[in-house]
């Protein structure tokens, strides 16, 4: 009797050892990737307020992991339960378990880069983000008239251009679940920090305020087509500013016709708005692009010269002069 309780002790014993060693590998084989080497992106879309287990049926779903069991037990035992978090991921099968609850734990969201070149409106802005495939045209021209708190803005009227030549330049990476309003607010910021960062000091010291600023610099990004022109095209603009001559800048006319054509025609030039610098002395009532750092540095600090007039010559240079005379004479040359 004794002996055959020694042989059911070893039984059991034996049953228990094989069955922890079947656990054992079940788990291992459940963290391991479905499919290494396997890079192809399968996107996953995290509703918020998803729990552990809805997201590891959604990944299970896409088959990523292999049984949303393991997937339970590794968040619960790595304190990851109730703190996965919501959005659009990119994950493909080549990954292990722990790396996609990882990425899901640390809010790791598929991210989109667009670039806002030097010297663009709002409008061809929002061309460049509806590309991207972040938002629709309406929703950006929404985003637009939305109100937003900078002091920069303060004194500017509401009107349908109001945020032109603020929405800074630069790469920008963000998340695919940015709205249209974070975007704007985004690109805002960027250019509240440049200015208090570079600007507004040298601002302050020549009397001008952010808005003149900004409007002069939006006129040279418009017209300088080579960085080594663009503190002697502010120096002209100044220099006319100060005589009270009308600026006459083309890239104006433009703006005033709502689009770029490839001449501004004498025709263009009777257009009647307060964006038309051949019809309306001074600056132009705001930004009609959005100018970089390096013409914001120049309407700062333009070049010190008696130049009133300008022409391209071609290559991106300009024919500078000081008469009107000379002016008609580089006009003239450039034409042949």
């Amino acid at each position: 009797m004794k002996r055959r309780l020694v042989w059911v002790l070893v039984a059991v014993v034996a049953v228990g050892g094989l069955a922890t060693l079947g656990g054992y590998a079940f788990l291992q084989r459940g963290l391991a990737a479905v499919n290494p080497g396997d890079t192809e992106g399968i996107q996953v879309v995290v509703p918020s307020g998803a729990g552990t287990r809805q997201v590891a049926d959604l990944v299970q779903q896409q088959g990523l992991i292999r049984d949303r069991r393991v997937f339970e037990w590794y968040c619960r035992v790595q304190g990851l339960d109730g703190r996965l978090q919501a959005g659009r991921y990119l994950f493909n099968r080549g990954q292990t378990l722990p790396e996609i609850a990882d990425d899901l734990a640390h809010g790791r969201v598929m991210m989109v880069s667009f670039t806002v070149p030097e010297g663009l409106t709002l409008a061809e802005i929002g061309q460049v983000v509806v590309r991207s495939g972040l938002c629709s045209e309406e929703e950006w021209e929404e985003a637009l008239r939305g109100e937003y708190h900078y002091g920069f803005l303060a004194g500017i009227p509401a009107r349908d251009n109001r945020l032109e030549g603020f929405l800074f330049p630069d790469t920008y990476k963000v998340s695919t679940e940015v709205t249209a309003p974070q975007l704007v607010d985004m690109m805002l910021a960027r250019f509240s920090r440049e200015w208090e960062r570079r600007f507004a000091a040298d601002a302050k010291a020549a009397g001008m305020d952010v808005v003149q600023v900004v409007t002069l610099a939006s006129l040279v990004e418009e017209e300088a087509r080579l960085d080594s022109e663009r503190a002697v095209i502010a120096g002209v603009l100044h220099n006319r500013l100060q005589r009270g001559m009308l600026l006459q800048v083309d890239a104006s006319v433009l703006y005033a016709l709502g689009g770029h054509r490839p001449r501004v025609l004498y025709r263009d030039l009777e257009v009647d708005s307060p964006y038309n610098t051949y019809r309306y002395p001074g600056l132009p009532p705001g930004p009609i692009a959005s100018p970089g750092a390096a013409s914001l540095a120049a309407a700062l600090h333009p070049a010190r010269h008696d130049y009133l007039y300008y022409v391209h010559v071609g290559d991106g240079r300009h024919q500078f002069s000081r008469t009107l005379a000379e002016h008609n004479q580089a006009v003239a040359a450039s034409r042949r």
